[in-house]
């Protein structure tokens, strides 16, 4: 496969939850353009990943709102400046290249950027793996922590591990075009699910119809017959053991943070966390920042609403960082035609 080009860019966000959203809406209001990389499949970050439909009822202005509600408010208020979004890529390098700029580096893809902004939370999602004897080997051919492409779906025999809001989708997905599997059945340890109400009742009348199978169970085991695996073993709660013939096993266990490659990039830290100036959020690297629950300062407090006001001074910074000429002068979207511009707000 040949090598992306390099993007150039004065602004790369790392992360892509709510904190990192809002850093974009605060650096296009600067007029900076960015690119924004997450390791996830979407924008959203804990918020998607971890509690989309749970309440969350402390951020100004709105007395209510669910993770999956205050991603998408996000997203319809960067819209205006157009970022560019890598999704499923982990950054991995970071260097400082004779011309100031940051080559940042993921395994698909290669920046240099006159700024660099990390927005990653407590560190990367990455899946909760199955921990069953030999199924390792199976991962990417057999064995999946994310929806698999249709092609890898469409007329096989699939099983779908977990009981939360992503096993439930996947399962679903799993019965309709363009995947459509010829059987799907959904392993978790209880009948209980945990998903949304519209979600709980799709799949009830798709059980009721045959067209997904629950086992109550957990994993514990695998069969195989060459290079294949062809067969998992499901210790149920009444001590008996299930063979399920399988073509294609999806594990959604949930998702934890890992630190990953940030430790190794050489920006000094505190208890896992980047230090960083509360001024403006700089690390101990000119024209990096951190913002939210990534970085650590006298105060700091991981809240959601602490996150947009670090963003905010960050993006200033990183204003006069880019430009140190530019005056400086402070203005605001009420009044300034510029900011009005760039949002796209027509004059009345």
């Amino acid at each position: 496969m040949p090598q992306a080009a390099i993007i150039a860019t004065d602004a790369l966000v790392i992360g892509a939850g709510p904190v990192g959203l809002f850093q974009v809406f605060q650096l296009g209001l600067q007029g900076i353009q960015t690119q924004v990389v997450d390791v996830l499949d979407q924008a959203g970050g804990q918020c998607i990943e971890l509690y989309p439909d749970k309440p969350i009822y402390d951020i100004p202005a709105l007395p209510y709102s669910t993770g999956r509600d205050l991603t998408q408010r996000l997203l319809d208020q960067v819209a205006p400046f157009k970022p560019t979004f890598h999704f499923k890529q982990q950054v991995s390098q970071l260097l400082r290249q004779p011309d100031g700029r940051w080559q940042v580096s993921t395994p698909q893809q290669q920046f240099l950027t006159r700024t660099l902004f990390i927005a990653a939370g407590v560190g990367a999602f990455v899946p909760k793996e199955l921990k069953v004897e030999g199924l390792a080997a199976f991962t990417g051919s057999q064995l999946f922590y994310r929806l698999p492409n249709p092609e890898q779906i469409k007329g096989r025999n699939m099983v779908v591990l977990g009981g939360e809001d992503a096993a439930v989708d996947n399962a679903i997905a799993m019965t309709e075009s363009p995947h459509q599997a010829v059987s799907v059945t959904l392993v978790h340890r209880r009948d209980v699910l945990q998903a949304s109400p519209q979600a709980l009742e799709k799949l009830a009348q798709l059980r009721a119809s045959g067209h997904i199978k629950f086992v109550a169970g957990q994993i514990t085991g695998i069969e195989t017959r060459g290079d294949r695996l062809t067969a998992i073993a499901v210790s149920t709660p009444d001590n008996q053991t299930l063979n399920l013939p399988l073509d294609a096993l999806l594990v959604n266990q949930g998702i934890s943070p890992k630190l990953g490659p940030v430790a190794q990039w050489g920006l000094v830290m505190e208890r896992k966390q980047l230090s960083v100036d509360p001024a403006s959020f700089a690390t101990s690297e000119a024209g990096i920042y951190a913002v939210g629950d990534i970085n650590s300062y006298p105060g700091k407090k991981k809240l959601i609403v602490c996150g947009f006001h670090e963003a905010t001074l960050a993006a200033f910074a990183a204003a006069s960082y880019l430009n140190p000429q530019a005056s400086g002068v402070l203005q605001y979207t009420t009044s300034s035609a510029l900011l009005q511009q760039r949002l796209g707000i027509k004059p009345v």
